[in-house]
């Protein structure tokens, strides 16, 4: 039995059905997915249902990418330009996929492997354990009837700046962008979240969030997507991204936990 967590896919199905003959997936294997399994790439409907039927095997934290479908079908949010969701929306299956979707956590920890993952990474300022209730806060809402209030408000910039008296709306809004849009932050782990620009030319008040994690001895592995400029380097051996640009032409990376082992298929969006 392998763990095998695979970067961002964004609908680029036939690269992961090529990932998964090239490690070789067994059923007694596990797949971690890093979030954004849709969006902009031209096969969503498909990858969604694959992963969906995975079900146990399969542990899915959500992305911005995939709340973002949340919100367009839960709320009505507005399509973006760039969005290929439609498959999905007009789908017969859709109700069921969607309620599958939002059953899916921000963060997910296992402890026999000492291996945390949310799509964004894990703020300095947070253990495992405290990202994990603050997520939980998320999912409990997003499983009550207020979804909808959810959907409504989860877009937006402010709070920036983790607070444990923040409350209602905004606590869980900070905390959705910290564990799906994070990827500068201040010393102080505030967000930087306009900035869309390389390592090295951010404001210089700014630094990539991992940098602000100390390297120690024996700790848990971290596990993120989001970031395809990183190409999967963070020069932190364990922090791991896995969001190596698949649908921008680059390749789709899955990460063996227990080996240590990368495998890495070319997208096909060339």
């Amino acid at each position: 039995m392998a763990t095998y967590a695979i970067g961002d896919i964004q609908g680029c199905f036939d690269e992961l059905q090529n990932l998964l003959k090239a490690i070789k997936f067994k059923d007694s294997d596990q797949l971690w997915f890093a979030g954004d399994i849709v969006n902009r790439g031209p096969k969503s409907l498909e990858t969604l249902r694959f992963i969906k039927q995975l079900g146990p095997q399969a542990k899915v934290v959500l992305g911005n990418h995939d709340l973002h479908l949340l919100a367009i079908y839960f709320a009505g949010a507005k399509h973006k330009r760039s969005d290929t969701l439609l498959d999905i929306l007009n789908a017969a299956d859709c109700e069921e996929l969607m309620h599958w979707l939002k059953a899916q956590p921000l963060a997910y920890y296992d402890q026999s492997l000492n291996a945390f993952m949310s799509h964004a990474g894990l703020p300095s300022n947070w253990d495992i354990s405290s990202a994990l209730s603050r997520a939980q806060e998320v999912s409990d809402y997003l499983e009550s009837d207020q979804h909808l209030n959810y959907f409504k408000k989860m877009y937006g910039n402010q709070p920036d700046l983790w607070q444990e008296n923040l409350a209602g709306m905004e606590r869980l809004r900070c905390t959705t962008n910290y564990l799906t849009r994070m990827r500068f932050c201040t010393a102080n782990n505030q967000l930087e979240l306009s900035f869309k620009g390389e390592i090295g030319s951010q404001p210089k008040e700014f630094h990539p969030w991992f940098d602000l994690h100390n390297d120690k001895n024996n700790e848990d592995l971290l596990l993120f997507g989001h970031w395809a400029a990183l190409m999967g380097k963070t020069s932190r051996k364990h922090i791991i991204a896995l969001d190596t640009g698949c649908v921008w032409g680059e390749k789709l990376t899955g990460y063996c936990i227990e080996s240590g082992l990368y495998y890495s298929v070319p997208s096909l969006r060339k």
